[in-house]
């Protein structure tokens, strides 16, 4: 996954609206893939590479120089990036997955997403716990992405301090 950045590269995750099948996955990764060789950050040239995971999040590793800040891509660089993925996005028919929503595997691991509240409710109810699998979009560099992954338990992640989710 992302093999030719280093662990410093700098990552984003874009969380999905459905869960996509390995040929629409590799569809929107080649879309996003085909624009990156022309992805310049203030006149340099940025080094990344995309991919689909778990069929649910669009990720994008991104590197300039190994010695800069943040991978050296800088603000401008960053929204010509997330135009690239958004056309790609409305290409394959796909949207991010709203604002705020959890997005989990059920019972029978299927992916689902729910609203916050909702998915309070399915954690009170004894629905959801620590050991129900999270799509986690909070990894900030490639490094990041390959010592957790995407698909982490809720007690590992964000979800565990906001759901009060006891180990």
């Amino acid at each position: 996954m992302l093999d030719s950045l280093s662990d410093a590269a700098r990552l984003w995750l874009v969380p999905l609206d459905r869960t996509l099948d390995d040929a629409e996955a590799d569809a929107l990764r080649q879309s996003v893939a085909d624009w990156l060789p022309s992805w310049q950050s203030h006149g340099r040239p940025v080094r990344a590479e995309a991919a689909v995971l778990a069929g649910r999040a669009l990720a994008v590793g991104a590197v300039i120089s190994e010695a800069d800040l943040n991978a050296g891509v800088s603000g401008c660089g960053i929204d010509a990036m997330e135009h690239a993925v958004a056309a790609a996005l409305e290409a394959h028919s796909v949207e991010r997955a709203p604002a705020l929503s959890v997005l989990y595997r059920d019972a029978a691991g299927a992916w689902q997403s729910l609203p916050r509240p909702a998915f309070r409710r399915l954690v009170r109810s004894g629905d959801a716990g620590p050991e129900t699998v999270l799509l986690d979009v909070t990894a900030a560099t490639v490094g990041d992405l390959r010592d957790g992954g995407v698909e982490r338990h809720a007690r590992d992640t964000w979800a565990a301090r906001a759901f009060a989710l006891a180990a």
